[in-house]
């Protein structure tokens, strides 16, 4: 394979960047002193602090919620996916901002604020005598009848939810940023920006194998005064390693409201619904190419999918944004809606997920956790196998699997975007299955030994539930880091971080969807006198059943999702957009705009 050689200005000039990122100042950056892996490193070294501590307090929340709050299992594992749908969920605002308003840097430099102030006051909520809850010296947690008061509680989910505040707007803009230091229209970038999502995810699991173990263990074994006081100065060391690299990053300015872009399509379009679509796009309104090249953006050819939002550009004597838009802001809004269906159908991989850090913990409570005459695994422990293999998956795929891909596919990645989620998808249901298995051999452990009650253990290895715990990891390499790709890569180039915020929000509804399932299950199967599947006594419960629930729905959902990835179009390539930007300087060059009228811009063979 020819090594591909950096793009230098042939004039010997000073070599700026081509997609229009400037410095904090708002002024063009040489691309030799600027981004690249020396800015990435920098951005990656901050995602593996701040993944360390966030899973610190995430990994072990539900235990916590269990033996302090004195939560049952339903109530306990839905307070756990509420909040974390809810941290997933802000993002969206958090993008919002950072597009319309104070651009990715400051948007982030400042929910790190609110992240901060949320761990500290985390940490304070279990470790100051008035804040956390009573305990009953010589007694378990789980038996401890003394409850928290309504401040203790109260302070304790505050401190939760201001800290997903802050990952609103942290989530969206770090990713986005880190992938902006790599400039598409130099072909050595666009190379080492393949591969930027890979080690993106790297980081995080390398922050997260971290924090299920040592930290897991420390909160388990030493005290959750010092098990959260870590993650909050691993946080804050985040931070500071971030900043320290500011002057290195390349930003991206702020473009206006996404959202607003794309409500004044639909509107339009709606308010000329009974108006006929011309047949030559040509009719259609576009500004000049000047226009666009003067501001440093691309103008968009029209495509023919999601008709109907072409009547937004249908000519009329209005000028008013919400009457009449040009081809480009159409085709804009057309990439962000063509993306919905892959988002509806990640929302039920992510209730999978979900039950890493909820049921499948609590499974683990039951079972034998030594290992040797003086050591027990805390049960949380067993999510350090999901970021291992994570970890080695993501190694062997990018430095061996994608090389021999791409020698029969000739697609740089290897495969699709979507053939990669589409494998993880499948796996989810393997994972189910083999999670309904391993229950249902606990149970019957549990029944032959008569382990039922409620405290017993059952004597059975805890690393039964190792096979779903490392296939998971697996699955993660294909469906997460495909899906954050995805929806970046597809997402018009000033709605980089609306884009990223489906991803994060594929994870919010999904955690927002396993807490209405299990309560919906938990509910319906007791009714008509009937013991229920989901009790606080796992001994007596039946997860088996809802595991084997949860497999059936996933088959649906995949098989769903073959329909709708069949019929999805990717976005130009970068190589078009380079095409386009040349052709725009020559004709503002030979004064010759009508040359562009017949520029041909080719689909991208991915």
């Amino acid at each position: 394979m020819a090594k591909v050689e950096e793009k230098g200005p042939a004039d010997g000039s000073e070599d700026f960047t081509e997609d229009g990122t400037v410095d904090l100042k708002g002024r063009p950056v040489l691309r030799s002193k600027t981004g690249r892996w020396r800015a990435c490193s920098f951005i990656v070294g901050y995602e593996a602090f701040e993944r360390m501590a966030y899973y610190g307090i995430a990994s072990n929340l539900v235990l916590y919620l269990t033996g302090k709050l004195r939560e049952g299992t339903v109530k306990s594992s839905n307070n756990v996916t509420n909040w974390v749908g809810t941290v997933w969920m802000t993002p969206i605002l958090g993008a919002y901002i950072a597009d319309a308003f104070l651009g990715r840097y400051w948007t982030f430099v400042i929910a790190s604020a609110i992240y901060l102030t949320g761990m500290s006051l985390l940490t304070l909520a279990v470790s100051v005598p008035g804040l956390r809850p009573p305990s009953c010296p010589g007694i378990k947690d789980e038996d401890c009848n003394k409850k928290a008061s309504t401040l203790q509680v109260g302070i304790f989910y505050c401190a939760l939810y201001i800290i997903a505040a802050g990952t609103g707007g942290t989530k969206p803009n770090i990713s986005t940023m880190g992938a902006d230091q790599f400039d598409d229209f130099e072909p050595k970038e666009r190379k080492q920006k393949l591969s930027f999502f890979n080690w993106w995810m790297f980081s995080i699991f390398f922050g997260t194998l971290f924090s299920n173990t040592f930290l897991i263990y420390i909160q388990d074994n030493v005290g959750w005064t010092l098990g959260y006081g870590l993650p909050t100065i691993g946080l804050l060391v985040s931070v500071l390693v971030f900043l320290v690299g500011s002057k290195f990053y390349r930003h991206k300015l702020p473009s206006g409201s996404p959202l607003t872009t794309i409500a004044q399509v639909l509107v339009a379009a709606g308010r000329k619904w009974k108006e006929p679509i011309p047949n030559d796009p040509k009719q259609l309104h576009e500004l000049s190419l000047e226009k666009y090249s003067v501001s440093g953006k691309f103008r968009i050819d029209h495509t023919p999918s999601l008709r109907f939002l072409d009547k937004a550009a249908i000519k009329c004597a209005s000028g008013s944004p919400w009457m009449l838009c040009p081809v480009t802001q159409v085709e804009k809004t057309k990439q962000m809606v063509k993306m919905l269906p892959i988002l509806i159908v990640t929302f039920i991989p992510s209730t999978i997920i979900a039950q890493v850090s909820t049921l499948f913990i609590k499974q683990g409570t039951t079972l034998d956790r030594s290992m040797g005459p003086h050591f027990e695994i805390p049960p949380a422990c067993l999510t350090a196998f999901v970021t291992i293999f994570m970890l080695i998956t993501i190694v062997i795929y990018d430095r061996y699997m994608v090389p021999m891909l791409r020698r029969y596919t000739k697609n740089p990645r290897g495969i699709t975007l979507l053939q990669r989620m589409g494998t993880g998808l499948f796996m989810h249901v393997v994972i189910m299955l083999i999670a309904c298995f391993a229950e249902r051999r606990r149970l019957d452990v549990a029944r032959t030994h008569g382990t039922l009650g409620k405290d017993d253990t059952v004597p059975l290895t805890i690393f039964i539930l190792l096979p779903q715990f490392a296939l998971m990891g697996i699955a993660d390499n294909f469906v997460e880091v495909a899906k954050i790709e995805f929806f970046y890569d597809q997402a018009p180039e000033d709605m980089k971080s609306l884009g990223t915020s489906y991803f994060t929000s594929s994870l919010g509804i999904g955690h927002f969807l396993s807490s209405f399932l299990l309560q919906t299950v938990s509910d319906m199967t007791k009714k008509n006198g009937h013991k229920g599947w989901i009790l606080d006594n796992l001994n007596t419960s039946h997860f088996d059943y809802y595991y084997a629930f949860l497999a059936g729905l996933s088959f649906i959902n995949f098989l769903f999702y073959l329909f709708v990835a069949k019929f999805f179009v990717y976005n130009v390539d970068v190589n078009s957009r380079r095409d386009l930007q040349e052709a725009m300087e020559t004709s503002q060059d030979k004064g010759l705009p009508e040359a562009m009228e017949t520029q041909q811009i080719k689909l991208p063979v991915s």
